[in-house]
């Protein structure tokens, strides 16, 4: 009686701490959930029988034979001949009325048998446990290794898979290796040549595999291995091999103009490249603006350089002076009634700071002040012609009674006006988004931190 008290201590105990009981060290008092099933160890039903499909079932109860589904009960889960046990070989029925785990049975099956060269076979049950598959050659080869394999209990063939007999392999030959030369303005040249052809004793038509690119495209520069490979009927192989080499001649590595820079097309310094030079913000080429990569190796035309560009502005009409500009600079005319127009004033402290910022951005600035017969206008420090001032103002209508400021692009075309001063960075804004091409920008980022 002793023995079955502490058995139900037990089992009561292990039952509360899985259903959320709270348990306080060294002591024996606990709290139950109001939910926590009634324990019955005389319940022959406490767990559903267990079944197994394409199995057996064997239980053992504390409680005897006719208590094989009451509280306790361990089962032992077995398959089949032929059939795999996926899930828990042994579960036991728990206090919540549920089995500890579940199982059940696979059926086994060998993995499918590859097909062998010039052979074939024919299987008893398919892939199924206990199938046997029986191998045959085609007329002329023979079976090297084993003629039949099965399929053991483990889901396993026995044996090694074997081979219908050729052993004459293919002949094959390539063509000769082959040097070519990059074509100008290119790192690649399109190399072809005649597709090898295969003989074998057996078979009377190969495929030629190719390991490589295909003749009569473009090879890159450098070494190229072109393989060809051809298996007959029975996997007996042969191969071959030619290089396939191509070069791209190369000038020296061009430098760009001190206070410049390049840009080249194609790879850069390969034959026929081409190289232009550009002038940083207020300088100007001199010399010839665009060098080419010859066969020779040589770069045609001497090195140009970048000077400082140099605005006339002692000429006599406006067209004279934009003409210095055409495609080369961005104008900002900034116009006032006087030189002590706040507008003027607050617009002048900004530019000055943002001198660099417009150099940077081909922009020179031209200030028009006053009225005849004391009109003024000036590039920086020096002064414009009369004629000069009052054609700009004609051709750009722009007023000597209200400050205004004028931006043009280098095709001399209006582009922007503004009639209260701007910022720095709203000017740079519009000049960097609407006037600036994709090469400059790349430059200005360059060149941004230039100024700071």
């Amino acid at each position: 009686m002793l023995s079955l008290s502490c058995f139900v201590a037990v089992n009561v105990l292990f039952f509360t701490a899985g259903s959320a009981t709270t348990v306080h060290d060294g002591d024996n008092d606990f709290t139950e959930e109001e939910q926590a099933p009634k324990l019955d160890y005389n319940d022959p039903h406490w767990c559903h029988t267990p079944g197994l499909t394409n199995g057996e079932v064997t239980c053992r109860s504390p409680r005897g034979v006719a208590y094989m589904s009451t509280l306790g009960t361990r089962c032992e889960m077995r398959c089949d001949r032929g059939y795999r046990l996926l899930g828990r070989s042994s579960i036991q029925c728990l206090a919540t009325r549920r089995w500890s785990a579940t199982a059940f049975c696979r059926k086994m099956r060998c993995r499918i048998l590859p097909l062998i060269p010039r052979g074939r076979y024919t299987c008893t049950h398919g892939f199924e446990v206990d199938s046997r598959c029986d191998f045959t050659c085609d007329t002329g080869y023979r079976i090297e290794g084993e003629h039949s394999r099965t399929c053991r209990h483990g889901g396993r063939w026995s044996g090694l898979q074997p081979d219908c007999a050729d052993t004459d392999p293919p002949k094959i030959r390539c063509p000769p290796s082959r040097l070519k030369v990059a074509e100008p303005g290119k790192l690649t040249a399109r190399v072809t040549w005649e597709r090898p052809a295969a003989t074998d004793t057996a078979d009377k038509s190969l495929e030629v595999i190719l390991v490589g690119q295909e003749p009569d495209t473009d090879f890159k520069e450098g070494v190229h291995i072109i393989r060809y490979k051809v298996y007959d009927q029975a996997r007996n192989r042969a191969a071959c091999k030619f290089i396939v080499r191509v070069e791209v001649r190369r000038c020296p590595e061009l430098h760009p103009p001190l206070h410049g820079y390049i840009s080249c097309s194609s790879d850069g310094n390969n034959y026929g490249a081409t190289c232009d030079h550009h002038c940083d913000g207020g300088y100007e080429l001199r010399g010839v603006s665009s060098r080419v990569c010859q066969f020779s190796r040589n770069w045609g035309g001497d090195p140009a350089e970048c000077v400082p560009m140099e605005i006339k502005s002692d000429v006599k009409t406006a067209p004279a002076l934009l003409d210095q500009f055409y495609e080369k600079r961005r104008l900002l005319i900034v116009s006032a009634p006087n030189i002590s127009d706040p507008d003027y004033q607050l617009q002048n402290i900004m530019i000055q700071k943002s001198d660099c910022g417009l150099d940077l951005r081909h922009v020179t600035l031209i200030e028009l002040l006053g009225s005849p017969p004391r009109e003024t206008g000036r590039i920086k420090e020096s002064l414009l012609n009369v004629e000069v001032i009052e054609g700009l103002r004609q051709a750009f209508r722009i007023s000597r009674s209200y400050f205004s400021m004028v931006l043009l692009d280098e095709l001399g075309m209006d582009r922007e006006r503004f009639i209260t001063p701007v910022g720095s960075d709203e000017l740079f804004s519009y000049i960097d988004s609407f006037l600036l091409g994709e090469e400059e920008r790349e430059r200005l980022e360059l060149h941004r931190d230039f100024c700071d």
